[in-house]
């Protein structure tokens, strides 16, 4: 019979076995599970919670229904309570990414025996596995080392066992200089007695044996050089995988699922690759594959068309797949049936599917419905070092005199990125003469890229309003902990570099009528990278990507393609991170030991009050296109006063959606 028509049970024989038996909820007696037997069984996964315990605003200061590990606790007791076979993993960026996070890992660590705060969340739920993701590494391996409760053979990690998560965490990709040895467990079983059905209807409990192996970007090794460098090696994950899967077979589980903080990209393969989970779900042996890293949901439409993937059901090249959202939005959800043959489970294909649980569902067309409720254990745990979190972002550091927004910085606000591309510059002018006098009459230019653009719904962006300044303005200004560095290039560089940048926007056509949407969904904001420092450029997007930099001038004068500079960046950047030309950090100059943010807030508290004077003006302007249909852009509603404040006097709103989002307009021949 074929398994899409196989019952699963039938609840009148199954109940007359039961009461005839007495046994159906014991173990299944013979020690060996029946062929033809079935189950169903819930693979449940979050992933890039970013220490999003709870459902704050840490920068707004005010709750936020819309995210928050809090909420994500309800949907996994639902779905807990809707299957009754879970298992329940986290595929990284777990321990970074809030405030929070910050406090606790940078402000007052925690101390070997405590337990960090999203791990006592989590612990509160009850996890089977987890692996790390790129940004478990940003606070150094000892932070890594003692927080996760594993001791480490490396330079700075932890000797001794240190409170951690009460769940085993696997990674397969990483591993010391000093041995050779992965820095966690490669691989673990995980094991649970589950309720499974024999061909006649038969209830009974048999064990299931899940293999689980993780795997973290390779390419961490440069993000987190000055973390990472010398103290370990990272492989690519199918090497890893291949290298692993052999050991993990031989103990014989019943599946393997793979964990992955990495997305899919059908590219050619590198061992480089940050998202190689096209490549992972073709490995022979892996039969479940999780997601991460990319902040947005699979299945869903963003994969639709990619090579042998079911964006709709949910599978990688004929593996059930499932990446779950972002800041405890979601919850991926894997429902496997499994039928046993020949004496193993096999995951029934036809009738297996993925899905994603928002904790905000969308009720009709566009609009959100009623959030989740919070799971009201949570909170309890984590309230002292919440507040104290809060206290320390209200820390006084100055005044601002104007007001700093990203609500328009695709379109030519630069206010909120001003102030970082300041700093920056002023930290590299004072210090690289000092390491390299050679340099010392090179012009610095910055670059910076507003982080909050939307991407994360209408209340995802910088706005810091004009008056008292407090750490949590410069936490809002530069969301996440880069270390700064610099790099040498040239003037043929530079426009690479903004060639690069200007992908944010899509190609206009002027003789189109209909309408055409400025910016490019797929290019995300944080890659839009926006230099000052005496240059200024035009972007002419009617032309092709790589042909959009119509001027360039240092000072009023043309740049010449063998013309020095050094550009400030961020440790990420600088590295390679975004595939910007000529960047893979052999020209950096200046790896500075400080994070970007607190670079910020320092220059902030020397200045004390800053206004229009302390910070150049935007340096890059649309070039003239006049277009026959109206060229649009989607933004928070009702900041068309931002906009004006800022000179952008040829924005207007034209449709507000209701949920927080409209649309704009933008008239490029003016």
């Amino acid at each position: 019979m074929s398994p899409r028509l196989t019952p699963f049970a039938t609840p009148l024989v199954a109940l007359t076995i039961a009461l005839l038996t007495g046994c159906a909820a014991l173990p299944w007696r013979s020690g060996k599970t029946p062929d033809g037997a079935r189950a169903k069984v819930a693979i449940l996964e979050t992933t890039d919670v970013h220490s999003n315990v709870l459902s704050y605003d840490y920068y707004k200061l005010k709750s936020d229904d819309s995210l928050g590990y809090e909420r994500t606790a309800t949907l996994i007791r639902r779905a807990r309570a809707e299957f009754p076979n879970t298992f329940l993993f986290d595929s990284g960026d777990t321990i970074q990414g809030s405030v929070l996070a910050d406090y606790q890992a940078l402000v007052k660590p925690v101390g070997c025996d405590q337990e960090l705060a999203i791990y006592k969340a989590m612990d509160a739920i009850g996890y089977d596995g987890g692996t790390a993701g790129n940004h478990e590494f940003n606070y150094g391996l000892g932070f890594l080392s003692q927080v996760t409760g594993t001791p480490m053979n490396v330079d700075g990690g932890h000797s001794n066992r240190c409170a951690g998560p009460h769940f085993p965490l696997v990674l397969s990709n990483v591993y010391s200089t000093r041995d050779g040895a992965p820095i966690f467990k490669p691989w673990t079983i995980v094991s649970k007695t589950i309720e499974a059905y024999t061909a006649d209807g038969s209830k009974i409990r048999v064990p299931l044996r899940l293999g689980i192996i993780g795997f973290t970007p390779p390419p961490i090794i440069d993000w987190d050089k000055q973390n990472l460098a010398g103290k370990v090696s990272v492989s690519g994950v199918v090497e890893a995988a291949r290298k692993y899967l052999p050991e993990l077979q031989a103990q014989h589980p019943d599946l393997i699922v793979a964990i992955l903080h990495g997305g899919l990209d059908t590219a050619p393969y590198t061992p480089q690759m940050e998202n190689a989970g096209w490549y992972l779900a073709g490995v022979p042996g892996i039969d479940v594959l999780l997601l991460g890293h990319s902040h947005t949901e699979f299945p869903g439409p963003h994969y639709a068309g990619m090579k042998d993937v079911d964006a709709h059901l949910g599978f990688v090249r004929n593996v059930p797949a499932v990446m779950g959202g972002f800041f405890g939005k979601d919850l991926g959800v894997i429902q496997l049936v499994l039928n046993r043959q020949q004496d193993r489970w096999v995951v029934d294909l036809d009738n297996t599917h993925s899905e994603v649980r928002p904790i905000c569902p969308i009720t009709s067309g566009k609009e959100k419905g009623p959030c989740v409720p919070a799971d009201p254990a949570i909170a309890p745990l984590v309230q002292q070092a919440h507040e104290a979190a809060i206290a320390y972002v209200n820390t006084p550091i100055g005044e601002s005199a104007l007001r700093m927004s990203s609500y328009f910085a695709d379109e030519g606000n630069m206010t909120a990125l001003a102030p970082i591309n300041a700093a920056q510059a002023d930290y590299v002018r004072r210090e690289l003469p000092r390491l390299h006098p050679e340099l010392a009459n090179v012009p610095v230019l910055s670059a910076a890229a507003a982080f909050r653009t939307g991407f994360g719904g209408p209340d995802d962006y910088t706005d810091v309003a004009a008056g008292p300044l407090t750490l949590r303005s410069a936490a809002d200004l530069y969301f996440y902990p880069n270390t700064l560095a610099a790099v040498k290039t040239d003037g043929a560089g530079l426009k690479a570099w903004l060639e690069k940048s200007a992908q944010r926007f899509n190609r206009i056509d002027p003789a189109r009528s209909g309408e055409q949407a400025l910016i490019n969904s797929h290019y995300v904001g944080y890659n839009f990278d926006q230099i000052q420092g005496g240059i200024h450029y035009v972007i002419d997007v009617s032309k092709p990507v790589g042909q959009r930099i119509t001027t360039l001038t240092f000072k009023g004068k043309p740049v010449a393609p063998t013309d020095p500079f050094i550009i400030v960046t961020n440790n990420y950047r600088a590295s390679g991170g975004g595939d910007f030309p000529g960047l893979d950090g052999n020209n950096i100059v200046l790896a500075a030991p400080d994070g970007t943010r607190e670079i910020l807030a320092k220059w902030l508290e020397r200045r004390h009050r800053i206004g229009t004077a302390d910070l150049e003006p935007t340096s890059w302007v649309f070039a003239p296109l006049k277009a026959r249909g109206p060229i649009v852009f989607t933004a928070a509603s009702g900041k068309q006063d931002v906009a004006r404040d800022a000179g952008l006097h040829n924005i207007h709103q034209i449709k507000d959606h209701g949920d927080g989002t409209a649309t704009y307009a933008i008239d490029l021949s003016r």
